[in-house]
């Protein structure tokens, strides 16, 4: 009997849950470990902790050193301070010094890490509550205090956390017990509804508490504050209502709130799934989007604190883990609770970061019961392993791209055909090679992360590739066909003279140099994230085998790599979709109504600010910015060249449009599919790792066996294709543009050996600055590169846009307009808030303008124009 496997059976093969069934909560996210215990055999809550010049300090606090308070013994409030300098396994005699007092014996408050040490609020004793503000600070091994503005209210068991340099508090108590104003009936103390903030990079003279508007919830104290995405989140805590007899009884509370600085505004997020009362604040920051809650208090015993006494089984160790993106509890991992070794999850202690790791310093083990035992933790970073047939099937997939690279280099005879493919690439073939060009490794991840993270707002800037399509094809492809250009920057010439040339084509140059180590690294860091792939092998595969082949096979070998790997991308895009949506409960439509239901398909902001995506931005900017690769940018212009004649070229670009759409589709439905799987499933997210890798997490994670070493394949092909199509178009530009310039008799086999050598060295730079990137393990490098070589974007689109459309314009006021519009962007990006989707308009615009400025001012002797304007086209 035959066995007929249908499409249906094979789509819920491909389909079916492949995650583990390992609760989450056993899925530890932090790693434990113990710090010397204070030297205090009681320990302490509401100690104050942070740190000062890499000393850990712990300040203050209240216990029951006479015993339980269920027994008579009352509660004592310190002022003791405890520096700890050296952490586990560097020598020291004595872990904590001690021998340093507070102004007063306090605890209760809110104390945040500074560059310039620790800053303590409030806090209270037995008597009042306080409004004072100080900075903590570890000099030359002793402890210095400094007084800063203190708040408008006295507060204590309120939160607080800092968000970048301005610190902002939350809520609390202004006076400890009942009192009776003016001999009037007792009057219990409220759960304060106040939201106050200080500036810290105000000069000193200058710092001033500003009040803001509330959360739209009730008062609350013993609330957890956290800080992500600079936002400042106010989770839980406790309010109060009045007996029959007018006294105070705990409200515990499970809603949270976000706070946005930028907009002033609140929110309203997902309530706690429990209660989490006086749990260790701030909450722990985890990757881009997460937010730890450690144990707090449930309420679970709250009215039976006498009852049970010793026997009291303390707080939960479980971990409350939020997730900003779907907006989702779940609980994941614990505290490492230890009875019999007295290890508690403790609550109204103060954290602090530390080393790279989060410290928990004492505080309340049970009611009634302290811990002087510290502990501190660093984030487990989860990979997903790589199977063999994974391997298998990426070795496979790198060997065929290699042996592409061989084939081709049978045919590479000249220059014409290292540079240009001798005229020989089909005109589909030229289309799916620029699509893939622009569509790197980056843009494959960035896309569907920006997407999953927000909504489709950046859609229709997508779609201007279509509106600009005509224009390229009509007006700027006729110029470097007819005028059989090899490098771009050949027309500058024609039209200006040699200097502009040669700044066009060096300004290319230098921007490539530093893309080719940014499009290896970030993948590949990704990757070794995600995979566990080893960061420097994945950088040294990808630049070696892409120097390899594009050296043997020239363009053609680049073409047609870029086809292969567009193809892979795009179905493995296309079937991630399809498994999230057969993942997600309702399958498509479940996934559409999911996210029209929280917004997430709105894809216009309509309003005039210029700071924002608004839809006039989003438009205009976008469409200026199609006009830099697509008119000035030698990888893409050098694929029009590749084909048979001009008509061929035209359909190359209509093809890459035409692609563009559908593409689109399929990356920006895939965020939003995976903001609906990881809300549906948001255990399965990694919490230490970055929202930039959800997809590429994703795949290691859920797609199949084979399937997922394709796709990890087809991503690292895309990251070779930038690079290989930077290699090959700098080699030309080189080559063109500057050596034939200075040797115009070189024969045509020696510039072919130049060019060979010139990629391998390309090859070499770029992935040597890759590796380099990993090793310190920072973009900054790359950031302030961009910054630096990104003013000259629009202006070199600013020059063809000059030439083309200008008579008059000359050489000397076309590099004046280059020249202008670097300067004017830098100004823009330096000093204005203007979206930095209006900067190639803004470059663009500039040059154009001073260009015509500058050669009315500065005039020479007219070129003959015949077929380098839109005039003179014949």
């Amino acid at each position: 009997m035959k066995h007929v496997i249908s499409i249906a059976t094979i789509l819920s093969l491909l389909c079916s849950p492949v995650f583990a069934d390992t609760p989450a909560s056993s899925l530890q996210v932090l790693d434990w470990q113990a710090l010397p215990s204070l030297p205090d055999e009681h320990g302490f809550a509401g100690a104050y902790a942070g740190l000062s010049n890499d000393a850990l300090i712990v300040a203050g606090g209240a216990n029951f050193p006479d015993g339980r308070p269920w027994d008579g013994a009352t509660k004592v409030w310190h002022d003791g301070v405890f520096v700890l300098s050296a952490a586990p396994g560097e020598e020291t005699a004595t872990p904590w010094t001690t021998g340093f007092k507070l102004p007063r014996p306090l605890a209760y408050g809110v104390s945040i890490t500074t560059d310039d040490g620790v800053v303590c609020l409030g806090g209270g004793d037995a008597q009042r509550h306080y409004a004072d503000v100080f900075l903590l600070k570890w000099i030359d091994g002793r402890i210095a205090i400094e007084q800063l503005p203190p708040m408008p209210r006295p507060a204590a068991f309120f939160c607080g956390a800092a968000v970048g340099t301005t610190i902002y508090v939350a809520g609390g108590q202004d006076r400890p017990k009942p009192y009776r104003p003016n001999g009037q009936d007792l009057k219990q103390p409220a759960a304060m509804k106040t939201f106050w903030a200080l500036d810290l990079t105000k000069p000193r003279d200058e710092l001033k508490w500003r009040e803001f508007g509330t959360w739209p919830g009730r008062g609350r104290m013993l609330s957890v504050a956290a800080v992500q995405n600079d936002n400042f989140f106010l989770i839980g805590g406790v309010a109060f209502k009045q007996d029959a007899g007018g006294n105070n009884q705990r409200e515990y509370l499970n809603d949270c709130y976000r706070y946005d600085p930028k907009t002033d505004g609140w929110a309203r997020i997902a309530d706690l799934p429990r209660f989490a009362a006086a749990a260790p604040s701030p909450a722990i920051s985890l990757g881009q989007a997460h937010l730890a809650v450690i144990g707090g208090d449930d309420a679970l015993y709250a009215d039976r604190v006498e009852e049970l006494k010793d026997d009291h089984p303390g707080f939960p160790p479980d971990m409350l883990v939020y997730h900003t993106v779907t907006d989702t509890w779940t609980t994941m991992g614990e505290f490492p609770k230890d009875v019999t070794a007295g290890v508690w999850p403790t609550v109204t202690t103060n954290t602090t970061r530390w080393r790279g790791r989060y410290v928990v310093p004492t505080g309340e083990a049970r009611p009634g019961v302290r811990t002087p035992k510290v502990y501190w933790a660093k984030p487990i970073d989860r990979r997903e392993g790589f199977d063999p047939i994974d391997y298998g099937v990426l070795v496979a997939y790198l060997g065929v791209l290699v042996a592409m690279g061989v084939y081709f280099s049978r045919r590479e005879k000249s220059t014409n055909d290292f540079f240009l493919g001798g005229h020989r690439v089909p005109w589909w073939a030229a289309g799916l090679s620029i699509f893939g060009t622009q569509l790197s490794a980056i843009t494959f991840m960035a896309i569907p992360a920006l997407v999953y993270r927000t909504d489709w707002v950046y859609f229709i800037g997508n779609m201007m590739i279509v509106a600009i399509a005509p224009l390229v094809v009509y007006v700027y492809l006729p110029f470097y066909r007819r005028l059989n250009v090899t490098s771009a920057y050949e027309y500058l010439q024609l039209r200006f003279n040699a200097p502009t040339r040669l700044l066009g084509s060096g300004a290319f140059v230098l921007f490539q140099l530093g893309r080719m180590g940014v499009v290896l690294y970030l993948p590949a860091l990704a990757l070794s994230a995600v995979t566990g792939i080893n960061i420097y092998l994945c950088i040294c595969v990808m630049g070696v085998l892409a120097t390899l082949y594009t050296v043997l096979g020239g363009i053609e070998a680049v073409v047609w790599t870029d086809v292969v790997q567009v193809v892979v991308l795009l179905g493995g895009a296309l079937l991630s979709l399809i498994i999230i949506a057969a993942k997600v409960d309702g399958g498509l439509g479940g996934l559409i109504a999911m996210g029209a239901a929280e917004g997430k398909f709105h894809a216009a902001n309509l309003t005039w600010d210029f700071t924002v995506t608004a839809l006039w931005i989003v438009v205009l900017g976008r469409l200026f910015e199609q006009l830099v690769p697509y008119t000035a940018d030698q990888t893409c212009v050098q694929r029009y060249l590749t084909t048979a004649d001009e008509k061929a070229a035209a359909r190359s670009i209509w093809t890459n449009a035409a692609l563009t759409v559908p593409a689109t589709l399929v990356f920006f439905g895939v965020g939003t599919a995976l903001w609906a799987f990881y809300k549906t499933h948001p255990a399965l997210l990694n919490p230490a790792g970055r929202s930039d890798d959800i997809f590429p997490w994703f795949i290691a994670q859920q797609l199949p066996v084979g399937i997922s070493g394709l796709v990890i394949a087809g991503l690292l092909a895309a990251a070779m294709s930038s690079l290989d199509s930077s290699m090959n178009s700098m080699a030309t530009a080189l080559v063109t543009d500057f050596y034939r310039k200075l040797r115009p008799a070189a024969a045509d086999h020696r510039c072919l050996v130049l060019a060979r050598w010139l990629t391998v060295a390309l090859g070499a730079i770029g992935t040597g600055f890759a590796l380099y990137m990993a090793y310190i393990n920072s973009t900054s490098m790359w950031d302030q590169y961009t910054k630096i070589i990104g003013l000259f974007g629009g202006g070199l689109a600013g020059l063809f846009a000059v030439g083309i459309f200008t008579r008059k314009t000359n050489g000397p006021g076309a590099v004046a307009g280059f020249i202008a519009s670097a300067g004017v962007l830098y100004f823009v990006k330096r000093f204005t808030e203007v979206h930095f989707f209006l900067y190639a308009g803004i470059g663009i615009v500039t040059c154009f303008v001073v260009a015509c400025l500058a050669s009315w001012l500065i005039p020479v002797r007219q070129r003959d124009l015949e077929g380098l304007t839109i005039y003179t086209l014949k």
